[in-house]
């Protein structure tokens, strides 16, 4: 799934292509994605104009002049596409899965411009796309979400309120949304790696010192994914693509059974599903 550098990044393309564009046309393949596409979907958006586009957590957010917002959430395999219309096989991926070659048949939504459109693709139909219609609204749909790691908010403090469950590990909380916005899987154990903190360690053993190493490398590890365009994945398993670079940078994430990257280390990286989640840490620089 994509966190929150890849839907940066997507949102600093989308934003070089759409602002202040008009919406001509909308069509709805499919519209059974993980929520159903509201039946007022193509009639808020046509002859709209996209005054600017926001991301929180992993979320798109584009604001339209007639005061409604477009919410996009890629799911699991969700991508989008811009295709121009004079050159129809010049299409530009802007996704975490990259693939030249998506079936056609996942085209879920198309979205028409004036010179291009831009076609939402999702063969697990994780994703969604979801209109909110005022601001009151749009700030109670996440208001059960914590600040992402750039937040003022998220600090010592805050740390030492909100990990009220001694029992849980550090892994599992900052996975959880609830907890801290945008960061998954892939991030999480490079943070922790760069932390030195095994992911299995317990919240209520993490010392000062450890706070404010997860709060400075949750900030530098996502501030250099977003710098080298994310990490890029071509499909499920681990093969990667050229779109984004940070995976070339991966220091333990999906790197079982290699020699740790750091120097004079001679731990091996090692593999732990986490609630049914696999994390990956040094054997040596991560001990509990």
């Amino acid at each position: 799934m994509p966190e929150l550098p890849e839907v940066e990044i997507v949102k600093q393309s989308l934003s070089k292509k759409i602002i202040f564009k008009k919406i001509q046309k909308i069509i709805i393949k499919n519209g059974n994605l993980r929520f159903k596409i509201a039946e007022n979907f193509v009639r808020i958006l046509k002859n709209s104009k996209i005054k600017k586009i926001s991301r929180f957590s992993k979320y798109l957010i584009i604001f339209l002049d007639n005061n409604y917002y477009c919410i996009i959430h890629l799911g699991m395999s969700g991508t989008l596409h811009i295709v121009n219309k004079r050159k129809k096989n010049l299409l530009t991926n802007l996704s975490f899965y990259h693939s030249p070659n998506l079936p056609k048949k996942h085209n879920h939504v198309h979205i028409f411009f004036d010179k291009f459109k831009i076609i939402y693709n999702d063969p697990r139909r994780f994703g969604f796309i979801r209109l909110i219609e005022n601001k009151n609204k749009l700030d109670k749909f996440f208001s059960n979400y914590g600040p992402e790691p750039f937040d003022k908010a998220f600090n010592i403090p805050y740390f030492k309120k909100k990990l009220n469950n001694k029992s849980k590990n550090i892994k599992n909380y900052l996975i959880d949304q609830k907890f801290v916005s945008g960061i998954g899987n892939i991030y999480a154990s490079e943070i922790l790696f760069y932390s030195k903190i095994n992911p299995l360690k317990k919240s209520g053993k993490l010392s000062l010192k450890d706070f404010k190493k997860l709060i400075f490398f949750s900030q530098k590890v996502l501030k250099n994914a977003i710098r080298k365009g994310g990490s890029t994945i071509q499909n499920f398993k681990s093969s990667y693509g050229e779109l984004g670079s940070f995976q070339k940078y991966f220091k333990v994430y999906d790197r079982e059974g290699k020699k740790c990257l750091k120097k004079r280390c001679e731990g091996i990286v090692k593999k732990k599903v986490i609630s049914n989640r696999s994390s990956f840490y040094c054997n040596i620089c991560q001990k509990i």
